[in-house]
């Protein structure tokens, strides 16, 4: 895996926040480790948290909920709907914190610092590039300053699962 960039944009109340990776694997296998609920499970949250639930309902109006668990055993759910659907080119979703049931709230009672959204955009897309993956995420309605920037690092640490799972994945 090589990585094209590991940052992330300013966090200006205008700004998305935007991570791009590039992955030395063709897109249908990014696109499955993004859309299959056993492999979203190896990558999805940042170091130190598991992913020990995924459900995913791959079409437009389907929804997903994900859990995200950290080693002190803090839960973290999210949720949302399928917006858009282009496989294997891009996929527009709703986001959001949420409960077990996939039902949302506040990002505070996360304990999350700032005032966010309650209902977040995040677009991914994944361009053929060579025989190679570009991966771009921009999720738009995060908080400008310290929630920003945490959101960046665990996008880029969930990145840099998704690239130690399709290795792992390739050799085997």
């Amino acid at each position: 895996m090589t990585e094209e960039n590991r940052g992330a944009s300013a966090g200006s109340p205008l700004e998305a926040l935007v991570v791009t990776r590039l992955f030395d694997l063709p897109r249908e296998r990014v696109w499955r480790a993004w859309t299959e609920p056993e492999r979203l499970r190896c990558w999805w949250g940042p170091k130190g948290y598991t992913s020990p639930f995924a459900r995913i309902d791959l079409r437009v109006g389907g929804s997903y909920l994900f859990l995200m668990r950290s080693s002190g055993r803090r839960q973290i759910w999210n949720s949302g709907v399928y917006r858009e659907i282009v496989e294997p080119e891009w996929i527009v979703t709703t986001d959001w914190f949420s409960d077990a049931n996939g039902n949302p709230i506040p990002a505070s009672r996360y304990g999350l610092p700032g005032t966010w959204s309650l209902e977040l955009t995040l677009t991914v897309t994944f361009e053929e590039a060579d025989g190679k993956t570009r991966l771009t995420v921009r999720e738009e309605g995060i908080p400008p300053g310290v929630a920003h920037e945490m959101a960046g690092a665990g996008w880029n640490q969930s990145l840099d699962k998704l690239a130690d799972c399709l290795v792992k994945e390739k050799q085997s």
